[in-house]
């Protein structure tokens, strides 16, 4: 085994001073958590080097099966829009909302330096679509909370609804290490039940699931931090010295040849209404 020593732990704590005691993760408010990160830290993940063993689901790879050039595409959660960007010349139209007004200013950055002439990106909820009834053919939604009767409200009939979710067991290992983190003790597949559940009383029929189990690995502890960082999977992560103990032990019992050893479980629906 390769043991990987941090350069110090007060100068990895220094990436995460700006954060402590500003946002309490421990009743999971993510907007106000990708607003205040992403203002202080930027959000370019394409920096991150991650290797992955096994097939790692892109939902954007469907939703360009799915969609024609005449088609009216909505995305919810879309984040910095660098991933909807990159197709979205397969659709007539692109809306993409977000709840976070940090990530519309990126993503609206990006829009501009893409010169894309059929792309909107707007400030919304999702659990109040401010759209039209029947207005879009496809509507996506990767990693972030949708509500179905909205999303079956929107849709034209014979409409595609995508999703890819983030599961229960994902990151395993470093919620192991921490003893807490995202959907920490929650029931494997809950959150796949429950939208299938919801989409079926919505309306959809013909819904698919597929479930993605693959081994990822960190090149750098570096590159695990800025997720760590970014994203809820460690609540609070970097407000205690405890954190950074806890970090060092677990890049050193899982660096491999390959990188830091963790694991990324995702699962996928695909529903026409």
């Amino acid at each position: 085994m390769i043991s990987y020593k941090l350069k110090t732990f007060n100068d990895i704590g220094q990436l995460l001073l700006p954060l402590k005691g500003e946002i309490n993760m421990h009743s999971l408010d993510y907007k106000s958590f990708y607003d205040k990160v992403g203002h202080i830290n930027g959000w370019d993940f394409s920096t991150i080097n991650c290797v992955y063993d096994g097939v790692q689901p892109d939902l954007y790879d469907e939703v360009k099966k799915i969609c024609k050039k005449s088609d009216l595409w909505l995305d919810i959660g879309t984040g910095g829009g660098e991933a909807v960007l990159s197709i979205a010349e397969s659709s007539l139209l692109l809306v993409g909302i977000d709840q976070s007004t940090g990530m519309i200013k990126t993503a609206n950055n990006n829009l501009v330096k893409s010169e894309l002439p059929n792309v909107r990106f707007l400030k919304m909820e999702a659990d109040h679509l401010d759209f039209p009834a029947h207005f879009f053919n496809v509507v996506s939604c990767r990693h972030s909370e949708f509500f179905a009767q909205e999303i079956a409200r929107v849709l034209i009939k014979g409409g595609t609804f995508l999703t890819q979710q983030v599961s229960e067991n994902d990151k395993l290992n470093i919620k192991e290490a921490f003893g807490r983190g995202q959907a920490w003790g929650e029931q494997p597949g809950k959150l796949k039940r429950q939208y299938l559940s919801e989409l079926s009383k919505a309306g959809f029929s013909d819904i698919q699931s597929f479930e993605f189990h693959v081994d990822e690995y960190y090149q750098s502890p570096e590159d695990l931090i800025f997720v760590l960082k970014h994203t809820p999977i460690i609540p609070d992560f970097g407000q205690t010295e405890a954190d950074f103990q806890i970090l060092q032990q677990f890049i050193n019992e899982n660096q491999t040849e390959k990188g830091i050893r963790t694991n990324s479980e995702r699962f996928m629906i695909i529903a026409k209404l």
